[in-house]
């Protein structure tokens, strides 16, 4: 069984809700359809119903819920909720009401309200206007300052990781954390691991050099630090850095770069110094390892609100559903 359809199997045990904002888009119209069928999950459409069935067309979307964020009555519940959570920053009860016009604001109020356990979007909006209403609304999990992203990697036929399984962190959204940050990002990251895949993360802080193998400069020093770091903040996990990549998922390679480690060669939570780094890398390892990549995924947000690329297919779509839910039971 692959990694999404474990996820779905698991999301069924304890069905969430999970809302689709860009509902005029026939690929969430359609994964919709196929969340219902498989059901693993609730999902709300927002939008005008007539709108969306003539977008439809062929799909049937009798059975789904949709809500007008315009008509709904829990609407002014939700501009006074808005309002009074927002007043510091100087938001008014018009701008209240004119910004819940916009189904990602609606929607992510929807989940601080406890009208729905997730949210997914970014197949038309950008992942700014997907993530501002979270972190204006739902802020950040506790004991988490940072909120990054990952992508889960599922290499074919390969023994390294976990059967091929890997976390790569952050591939969307930091795009030059310090030590700090960088630290934080780990830290978030094997709470995800345990979370989707449930079993011990092996946490490698990549460089291009290996327990000082390359002189000490300010890029290698971050990854130091931040390891330093983690073993401060979270002594209970397992983690190793600085290390190069292969010394990080190669037992054979780590044994000669790194024959002291308990962790070289076995990572499978791979966390990059940078955002070109962990891009760049998600990237060759889909296109090259012929890899299923899930993400990009959030986390470190309160509740699971997650961004989608505006290229995704309508089974990514479904795919992220399924991570959005599993993370739902999680929070």
């Amino acid at each position: 069984m692959n990694f999404i359809n474990s996820l779905k199997e698991r999301a069924k045990s304890e069905i969430k809700t999970i809302v689709l904002p860009e509902s005029t888009d026939i690929r969430v119209l359609e994964a919709a359809r196929k969340v219902t069928d498989e059901g693993f999950a609730k999902v709300i459409l927002l939008g005008k119903r007539e709108e969306l069935q003539e977008i439809a067309k062929g799909i049937d979307i009798s059975d789904i819920e949709v809500i007008d964020p315009t008509l709904s009555e829990k609407r002014k519940e939700y501009v006074n909720a808005f309002y009074e959570l927002r007043k510091h920053k100087g938001m008014t009860e018009e701008k209240a009401e004119e910004t819940l016009n916009n189904p990602i604001y609606f929607g992510t109020m929807m989940i601080k309200e406890g009208e729905a356990d997730g949210l997914v979007a970014g197949s038309i909006c950008s992942t700014a206007d997907t993530l501002r209403p979270a972190l204006q609304i739902l802020k950040t999990a506790p004991n988490v300052k940072l909120v990054s992203s990952f992508f889960i990697l599922q290499v074919q036929n390969s023994h390294y990781g976990q059967e091929g399984m890997f976390l790569f962190s952050d591939c969307g959204l930091n795009v030059n954390p310090n030590a700090d940050e960088l630290s934080e990002i780990a830290i978030s990251s094997a709470n995800t691991w345990k979370q989707l895949v449930g079993t011990e993360p092996r946490i490698a802080m990549l460089s291009y050099s290996t327990l000082g193998s390359a002189p000490l400069t300010e890029s290698t020093g971050k990854v130091i630090t931040a390891t330093r770091l983690v073993r401060e903040k979270s002594p209970e996990l397992l983690i190793e850095g600085e290390l190069q990549t292969d010394a990080a998922i190669v037992p054979e390679v780590a044994a000669r770069k790194a024959p002291n480690s308990d962790l070289a060669g076995k990572a499978n939570v791979l966390v990059f110094p940078d955002l070109n780094a962990g891009n760049i890398g998600y990237k060759l390892v889909e296109r090259l390892g012929n890899a299923e990549a899930y993400g990009p995924v959030t986390q470190g947000i309160a509740r699971p609100v997650n961004d989608l690329s505006r290229g995704c297919k309508t089974d990514d779509i479904v795919g992220v559903v399924a991570i959005t839910a599993v993370q739902a039971q999680n929070k």
